[in-house]
């Protein structure tokens, strides 16, 4: 029998070994199926390729005989200077307390970046080194075995290809595996936040849930919710982007996916207090001849109606000094001749399991006076609940650079002075925070690989500080 031609074997890797087998995958319903029911994030899955339409991706299956054992998204992209990168976004979809399988995967992925001609082949397995600060042996041994096997750790959190190695979640789940519904979990929260959550919904603030056949229908929809991002987010990840990127992602992870926008209106705000008001006329004409007690309870009730008058007139004067500055109110067609504000916004992916909160801001205006962005992530923990998800991701947290601990790993991660607000919001929702163990490189080419990790950092770097300030203007 005649082996494959020369073209068959460049369009074909296949690496045989002693104890497993890895091949370039095609079937990709049954790639995502093992993604899904591994574990997976929505980075690994077949969907990724469509939204990342920059790289060329290529799917890995590994296999010990008949059984399927890894799954592998490897990206690739060619950069000026720097050459040919290849990424596994979140390392493969495997056990990684085996490493013989870990050891034949290293393998196969330096076969591909040989064959490539690639820089360097880049994985960050999402493998916990410290929870709240205590260390997880199985995210040490991990570097550990990984450094044997030949990678090289990146310590350089600033040039990190994807995200920090720092990100927060809430389990939603029990010890016994049940799921706990969205009020108990609230009860876990700091007293702030459940205190918010009865705020803004007394103060004129309520939310909507879209999809993309929404915002196919109502382009308004997308462009408040990047009027709420561009007000406030500096984050590098959105400056680069617009809502096409967003609706890229709600239209590939349709069915799995949402954008949550938090509105105030200004007339029911207004109707609010007209009916506080009337409750104090109320309470006023039954002190006359109240009993001790009754007395007590009306004079406080009052009290309170008039603190809260004193927020709906602080209010009233910040929303008119914003409307009058020309501040955006509400393009979305939603059904009110109300005057309407998109005070908050974020867009969720729910996936194998894990609610993510891809991205998330607060208009800067009234946001002290109704806690919309409380009000909006406890909306996102209700929906991972209802669709019955384990774990709920609230994002990433950028840290300072930690340096290293004595046996190679990540040092202690502490918030950016910018990002210690946004650390201590996330963690009042009652999460925990899980540091990862980081990035690994196989490098191919040391001197692209230098341009790579040194000198690409600083082209990006003034690309989004001229990007920041044309947004500003």
């Amino acid at each position: 029998m005649m082996g494959p031609t020369a073209s068959e074997s460049r369009n074909i890797i296949f690496l045989k070994a002693v104890m497993y087998n890895f091949k370039i995958e095609t079937d990709k319903k049954a790639y995502d199926e093992y993604i899904e029911s591994h574990g997976g994030w929505y980075i690994q899955s077949s969907r990724w390729e469509r939204v990342k339409e920059a790289w060329k991706c290529t799917f890995v299956s590994g296999f010990q005989g008949d059984e399927m054992v890894l799954a592998a998204l490897v990206m690739e992209r060619e950069f000026p200077a720097a050459g040919k990168i290849l990424y596994c976004p979140n390392g493969p979809v495997c056990d990684y307390e085996n490493k013989g399988l870990l050891s034949e995967f290293t393998a196969f992925a330096k076969k591909l970046l040989c064959e490539r001609k690639a820089t360097c082949f880049i994985i960050d397995p999402p493998v916990s080194l410290r929870i709240d600060g205590e260390t997880q042996e199985s995210g040490v041994k991990l570097h550990k075995a990984l450094l044997s096997l030949g990678y090289e750790f990146n310590g350089n959190i600033a040039n990190y290809t994807y995200k920090q190695p720092v990100q927060l979640f809430i389990p939603l789940r029990d010890e016994n595996g049940n799921t706990v519904p969205a009020d108990k979990l609230l009860k876990k929260c700091e007293k702030g936040v459940r205190y918010s959550v009865r705020l803004g919904q007394n103060r004129g603030i309520f939310a909507r849930t879209f999809h993309i056949d929404d915002i196919d229908a109502d382009s308004g929809i997308m462009d408040d919710f990047v009027n709420v991002m561009k007000d406030t987010s500096t984050r590098d990840s959105f400056v680069e982007r617009d809502g096409s990127y967003c609706a890229k992602l709600l239209e590939e992870f349709d069915g799995a996916s949402d954008l949550k926008i938090v509105y105030y209106d200004l007339e029911l705000d207004k109707e609010l207090q007209e009916k506080r008001q009337h409750r104090k006329v109320q309470c006023l004409a039954q002190l006359d001849g109240a009993h001790e007690k009754k007395a007590r309870q009306l004079n406080e009730e009052i009290s309170s109606i008039d603190k809260q008058t004193e927020h709906f007139e602080s209010r009233m004067k910040e929303v008119s000094d914003f409307i009058a500055s020309g501040g955006q109110t509400a393009k979305a067609k939603l059904g009110s001749d109300h005057t309407l504000i998109p005070l908050a916004g974020g867009l969720s992916i729910y996936y194998a399991g894990i609610g993510s909160c891809l991205f998330g801001g607060t208009k800067d205006v009234i946001r002290n006076e109704t806690r919309s962005s409380h009000y909006l992530n406890y909306l996102r923990l209700c929906e991972s609940v209802e669709r019955d998800c384990y774990l709920h991701d609230l994002g990433y947290i950028k840290v300072k650079e930690p340096g290293l601990n004595p046996d190679g790993t990540l040092g202690k991660m502490e918030a950016q002075p910018n990002f210690e607000g946004i650390f201590s919001f996330k963690k009042s929702f009652g999460s925990n925070y899980h540091e990862f163990i980081g990035e690994y490189i196989l490098v191919g080419n040391r001197l692209k690989y230098y341009a790579y990790s040194q000198l690409m950092p600083k082209a990006k770097d003034a690309k989004i500080a001229l990007l920041k300030k044309l947004r500003g203007r």
